[in-house]
């Protein structure tokens, strides 16, 4: 095969569509009136933002009224957890999340803390899932919110969603519940009504839209405190203009992903095992990290090379056009060492040596089966270099 670009960081971001770049364009020169404008430009924006609504909660199956716009996951994430926070103080100063969340809620948490709210970060077991029975544990009369991150962005575990609602529900149904689907929205079953989610975080260029466009699904009768001031956009909850080109790039990407979703997540699977299983066939003594092979997201898998150095692997594989990651973009370059990793106790040479594979359903399987192959190769090769200068 030619060496050509196998992208591989699909957590990180994906590479839009090419429909949502021309329809992106189209609205920017076609439809460029602000929405909230009074004539007829201004009513041509109007109807695309309500358009993608109704795209993004019939997916959801939600009303569109429930839909609010923002610029991405970070502030959706925001949003959702210092405006609940704050808005329902009154019942109580206790807050519950898991330490293996993404740091745009890790962050408002530990600001949270410093407002005099009382924060428990749960501890995931060995493929990095909360039990329901932990979340149980966890809570106290005073307790007023929970997020919890549906899928984990670097280790591609799966949180148990459904059985924890069941769990806040009998205890306190006035219980708020978040879910982070920034790594699960388009490919697994979401569906916020069945599976007891209050409020819910997506973010477009997680799934072949554009960057800096996201969203909220906020149950009816949830009431936030605006975490930013200026205008009456959005319910009054995000402030500024809207960005029109974006948010109809984010519709149209949505429909794109969600259509043949199952086929496209049997693809993802059957890529991700095979990926696996040959580097752990030529290879036995690496490590997967998190859920099994079969287990977790389709789409995302962590394994440590115990004695390499990720960075030296990733920039190795970046020499043959395939690119991976060591973690969290958000965290990429910082020096220190994963927070999830961490999480579920791996030992430091594993840290050190782990790599983030995650895919998109636009990979082919001639893609993987050269980035197997590559990827084989610098192993073995590295691992004669350590060895032979030990």
């Amino acid at each position: 095969m030619q060496k050509n670009e196998v992208y591989l960081d699909n957590s990180a971001t994906t590479r839009p569509y090419l429909e949502v770049s021309s329809e992106m364009q189209r609205v920017m020169l076609e439809k460029y009136g602000n929405p909230s404008s009074l004539h007829r430009r201004g009513s041509e924006g109007e109807r695309l933002l309500q358009y993608s609504r109704q795209v993004l909660a019939e997916i959801l199956g939600v009303s569109d009224s429930e839909i609010i716009f923002t610029s991405g996951g970070t502030e959706s994430n925001n949003m959702a957890i210092l405006g609940v926070a704050r808005r329902y103080r009154k019942r109580g100063n206790h807050l519950i999340t898991t330490a293996i969340e993404h740091s745009s809620v890790l962050e408002p948490f530990n600001l949270l803390e410093e407002e005099g709210f009382e924060v428990t970060y749960l501890i995931p077991d060995g493929k990095g899932v909360i039990s329901p029975e932990k979340v149980a544990e966890a809570l106290t009369p005073r307790t007023t919110l929970v997020s919890i991150m549906h899928v984990n962005n670097e280790i591609g575990s799966i949180q148990p969603i459904s059985q924890i609602s069941e769990v806040l529900r009998e205890r306190n149904p006035d219980i708020i519940f978040h879910v982070d689907a920034v790594q699960s929205f388009t490919k697994l079953p979401l569906s916020p009504k069945d599976q007891g989610i209050d409020l819910l975080s997506i973010s477009a260029h997680k799934f072949h839209g554009p960057k800096g466009v996201g969203a909220l699904y906020l149950r009816e009768g949830i009431l936030l405190e605006p975490i930013s001031r200026g205008g009456g956009h959005e319910k009054g909850l995000r402030p500024g203009t809207e960005n029109t080109p974006g948010i109809q790039g984010m519709a149209l990407a949505a429909k794109i992903s969600y259509r043949n979703r199952k086929e496209k997540m049997k693809k993802l699977q059957s890529l991700k095992e095979q990926f696996i299983t040959s580097l752990k066939t030529k290879h036995p003594w690496i490590r997967l990290n998190g859920p099994g092979k079969e287990e977790g997201a389709p789409h995302i898998f962590n394994i440590s090379f115990p004695g390499l150095k990720g960075e030296v692997i990733l920039h190795a594989l970046e020499e043959h056009a395939i690119y991976v990651s060591t973690g969290s973009a958000c965290h990429s370059g910082t020096g220190t060492s994963s927070h999830v990793l961490q999480a579920i106790k791996l030992d430091q040479e594993s840290l050190e040596g782990a790599i983030r594979f995650s895919l998109s359903h636009l990979n082919t399987r001639e893609e993987i089966e050269y980035a197997i192959s590559k990827t084989n190769s610098v192993i073995a090769e590295l691992k004669n270099f350590f060895h032979a200068t030990r």
